[in-house]
């Protein structure tokens, strides 16, 4: 599937960043509660939360709310989906042509 132009600098940004880079990583291990990646980050939650975003719309993550026995807070999990990122001259043509007329 041909990607648009605004995908592949979706995925770009989000891929942009040492601290995304690094969560890709850690999530590659095993899927994390946001409060263990801001701590295993030394970054505030908040800080980690805006990654998170930007990789999950680029979607190299997905998350979902879960209430735990023993706690009846929900939290937030987050996952690596499956993702290859590639981009060939084939699909800069077809973008920029499409441009053009």
């Amino acid at each position: 599937m041909t990607k648009t132009l605004q995908q592949i600098i979706t995925i770009g940004e989000a891929i942009s960043h040492p601290v995304r880079l690094k969560l890709l990583y850690l999530l590659s291990e095993r899927e994390r509660y946001i409060y263990d990646l801001a701590k295993d980050l030394n970054l505030s939650r908040q800080v980690v939360q805006l990654h998170l975003k930007r990789l999950e719309n680029a979607g190299f993550v997905e998350s979902d709310l879960r209430l735990e026995d023993n706690d009846n807070r929900a939290k937030k999990f987050f996952r690596l989906k499956e993702f290859d990122v590639e981009l060939g001259i084939d699909e800069l043509t077809e973008i920029f042509e499409e441009i053009k007329a």
